[in-house]
């Protein structure tokens, strides 16, 4: 492809989940088109985004502030974290139950094959948290793939070894499913009604 701006913005745009050269295409087309305003708005939420959105050093979720608004809460129980794999996962949770604790965000999973271990996925810092004596409940809500189930058994070890009681949201999470396509119902009943994690 030569290197013109419309083939750059083409390109561009194919480093979007799902969107292949045809999509990514259609979406320069349309936004040069008919709604260059629209354009110019995307490109700059889009800088100041990747610019200035960062992770909560305690969560490490998406964060404009060193410590999320999550975690700065007051009102929140302190004694209740949950584990989730993405920043998608979290907002899932948050919008489909009356969870009140607080989260760890992996950022990703376990996945030695693709060079991804606790280290990668800030698990230091979650023993630390673990440590502290203030978390008397660990939620593993990783989603039901392969990964996933080797990064909960996991966690449910590192819990265990530091006195903190492990639980998994129960039935009704289809194996293989990811978390922030579940529907709020099923997510809302399989968060309720928590078991004992393996590990």
């Amino acid at each position: 492809m030569s290197e013109g701006l419309l083939p750059r913005l083409v390109e561009a745009l194919r480093v979007l989940p799902g969107v292949g050269a045809k999509s990514a295409q259609r979406m320069a087309y349309h936004l040069l088109e008919r709604d260059r305003e629209g354009a110019l708005r995307l490109a700059q939420a889009l800088a100041e985004a990747a610019e200035r959105v960062g992770h909560c050093v305690q969560c490490r979720d998406f964060s404009e502030t060193e410590v999320c608004a999550t975690c700065a809460s007051p009102a929140r129980d302190r004694g209740l974290v949950c584990v989730v794999e993405s920043p998608a996962d979290r907002l899932a949770i948050e919008q489909a139950t009356g969870y009140r604790g607080l989260y760890f965000v992996l950022q990703g999973r376990l996945s030695p094959l693709d060079g991804i271990g606790p280290r990668q996925l800030g698990l230091d810092r979650l023993a630390q948290r673990l440590a502290g004596g203030e978390v008397r409940e660990l939620i593993i809500a990783t989603n039901p793939t392969v990964e996933g189930e080797a990064t909960a058994h996991y966690l449910a070890q590192m819990a265990r070894s530091a006195g903190v009681r492990p639980s998994r949201p129960a039935q009704g999470l289809p194996l293989g499913g990811e978390m922030e396509y579940i529907d709020r119902g099923t997510l809302a009943h399989a968060f309720g009604s928590r078991g004992e994690a393996a590990g």
